[in-house]
């Protein structure tokens, strides 16, 4: 009687997760803020141990969203038909919440996701990060400092210009910077994924792909450098320069094309080492 009491609560189990397949699930909280919700596109494939790619949104660490469809749904069409779950954060944003303490909010949201993977039949250890521009930055801080709580198997930084804030800041740059990071050259250096790389481990930062847009002045300069100094100390950072705008970085990506393909192979790569 117990074992077909136990055979019957498994099979509705297994139901139960075969019907959230291909699902969206909408504003899921790891935080108590109103801010800190993700969206999740889950694959049709009923896969065990799906690789999981979590996007964060730009907007000058002000503004964004995770529902912008040049946040997701390129992304989404292309790598959860191929099993990954695609998840879209959100999190508190300026002026009331400054860029050091967003990058604590997206380390919440990396616990919650690792905490909720197998409900997605999803391996929290083949965790893949993606930015785009501010959150590009934010992603280059989680990807260059590691978390052994947090396993991250790579990072791909879309078109980010602020790898190496002191550098930014002593040069002509536009004042969203100067709202984003103040005046005080110390806080420049600590949310700073250049500065970062001085304490990083060669087994504590992981694999990043620097993609930059050939439109705009300082963007390759900047992950070229920080490219440079990271393989320096053993690790593994690409840079891949685009003729594409900087909004076409993140908007494009997805679409069928060589830029698409070069990320893919990167992406791909990372889970052959798990």
């Amino acid at each position: 009687m117990l074992l077909r009491t136990l055979a019957c609560c498994a099979a509705l189990w297994l139901l139960s997760i075969e019907a959230a397949l291909g699902d969206t699930l909408r504003d899921l909280p790891y935080g108590p803020a109103a801010r800190q919700r993700i969206d999740v596109y889950l694959p049709d494939q009923p896969t065990i141990g799906r690789p999981v790619l979590v996007m964060v949104h730009g907007g000058a660490w002000r503004f964004g969203d995770k529902r912008h469809r040049a946040v997701w749904q390129h992304k989404r069409d292309r790598w959860v038909a191929q099993g990954w779950v695609l998840v879209s954060v959100n999190y508190p944003l300026l002026p009331a919440t400054p860029p050091d303490q967003q990058r604590q909010s997206l380390a919440m949201a990396l616990q919650k996701i690792v905490q909720l993977a197998p409900g997605w039949q999803a391996d929290p250890a083949k965790m893949v990060l993606m930015g785009h521009s501010a959150g590009a930055h934010l992603v280059s801080l989680l990807a260059t400092t590691g978390s052994e709580s947090t396993p991250i198997a790579g990072a791909v930084l879309l078109d980010s210009a602020a790898l190496n804030l002191p550098l930014l800041m002593s040069q002509r740059h536009p004042r969203l910077y100067d709202h984003a990071f103040g005046d005080d050259p110390n806080y420049w250096r600590e949310n700073s994924a250049y500065h970062a790389l001085d304490h990083a481990k060669p087994d504590g930062a992981v694999p990043m792909l620097l993609v930059c847009s050939r439109k705009r002045d300082n963007s390759c300069p900047q992950a070229s450098s920080f490219a440079a100094k990271a393989q320096q100390l053993g690790i593994r950072a690409e840079v891949l320069a685009e003729d594409l705008s900087h909004g076409d970085i993140n908007s494009q990506l997805g679409l069928d094309s060589g830029y698409t393909q070069r990320v893919e192979e990167f992406l791909f790569s990372l889970l052959d080492h798990l």
